[in-house]
């Protein structure tokens, strides 16, 4: 049976409850090989969206927004069991953590100390290594907002962990706003020096089907990191001006993503980060993206510096998702705002240091709408 809170009805809202408007709904979802016990929660607001999150990695199952007709479908991929995210998932839809994105031969150095991670990508360290946050299990309990309905997920990542020093302390709340907005907002605190650069990993496709070449893309950046044969940047922040890396303006990701560019064959497409246009940890628009057949129109907000977008070039069909799909070849792609990757090698980027007495804050939002004709 399904443990239900309702959150409050606008009414209660309009006389200030805490709570927004909105429901949090859980129910069973599988279990650990360890037998843990893992719940997906369903968050909904009046107008219809609805997002479902597992505190398995914190991965957002299933993601519902309106197209020009008003009806919702669901823009991310997944899977329908837990069982296919344990076995072999390409970060779909998760919580990306203790550093999100590579780190150079998954080593650093940090007050004189060497730290050494696994090199689980080329040769660096992926997203955490071979159990990063996002195939954790999080403490789960639906959470007060006066946003709308929401979720807090916390975990403790103990000193040495993956490597990593410090033990790190996280909190994610996740809230489906009423204005049709998925917000993140992620919080750590450390007992000891340590490197953090938490993100999320949703794969959108806005037309729920089919590739996603068409799918028109605006990204508020002048610069971009450009990277080595394994995708780790080399340090320079280089201008978009005249290059397929310039979506100052709405472009189509089928535009430019085949032209003949080391950066794009480095990639096997888009798989880079941007260098925002804006002051360090404002909240601002970051990218835009619309898809012309369903009218959705998606907005990405952050607190980051940085933005990876990546076109889903190692899609290869092998995962059969949600109603038996096989995800093909560039049929999803991802908006990770973020630190610049390899930051803890990098000096000259944004630093990604945390201490003890500092917390780490980072806004994520996923903002839906629909295009006006």
């Amino acid at each position: 049976m399904k443990n239900t809170l309702m959150a409050v009805v606008a009414a209660g809202l309009a006389a200030g409850s805490v709570f927004g408007a909105g429901s949090v709904t859980s129910a069973p979802f599988g279990k650990m090989p360890d037998g843990t016990a893992v719940s997906i929660y369903t968050l909904t607001n009046t107008r219809g969206m609805e997002a479902r999150i597992m505190n398995y990695g914190g991965i957002v199952v299933t993601l519902k927004a309106p197209d020009k007709a008003g009806k919702y479908g669901d823009v991310v991929l997944g899977y329908e069991k837990l069982e296919d995210y344990i076995k072999a998932s390409p970060y779909f839809g998760c919580l990306v953590g203790r550093y999100g994105n590579r780190i150079a031969k998954g080593k650093f150095t940090l007050d004189g100390t060497e730290y050494h991670l696994a090199t689980n990508n080329i040769g660096n360290h992926l997203h955490g290594g071979i159990k990063g946050f996002d195939k954790v299990v999080w403490t789960a309990k639906p959470a007060e907002s006066k946003e709308g309905a929401a979720l807090e997920l916390k975990y403790v990542s103990r000193d040495g962990e993956e490597g990593y020093p410090g033990t790190l302390s996280i909190t994610a709340l996740y809230t489906v706003t009423e204005k049709n907005e998925l917000k993140l907002e992620f919080t750590a605190t450390t007992d000891k020096p340590t490197v953090c650069n938490l993100t999320h990993h949703s794969y959108f496709n806005l037309a729920g089907k089919g590739d996603i070449l068409g799918h028109k893309v605006v990204i508020k950046a002048s610069h971009f990191t450009p990277v080595d044969e394994t995708l780790i940047p080399t340090g320079e922040l280089k201008p978009v001006e005249g290059t397929p890396f310039d979506f100052r303006q709405a472009t189509a990701i089928a535009a430019r993503i085949n032209a003949k560019d080391e950066q794009l064959k480095f990639g096997l497409g888009y798989d880079h980060n941007w260098a925002i246009d804006k002051p360090a940890g404002k909240l601002a628009l970051m990218a835009e993206v619309r898809e012309a057949a369903s009218g959705r129109l998606m907005q990405v907000l952050s607190t980051e510096p940085g933005l990876q977008f990546y076109s889903g070039n190692f899609l290869d069909g092998s995962n059969v998702g949600k109603g038996g799909v096989a995800y093909q070849y560039r049929t999803g792609f991802c908006m990770e705002p973020q630190h610049y990757p390899d930051s803890p090698n990098k000096p000259q980027f944004p630093s990604v240091v945390l201490r003890p007495g500092q917390v780490y804050h980072n806004t994520i939002i996923y903002r839906f709408g629909v295009e006006k004709l």
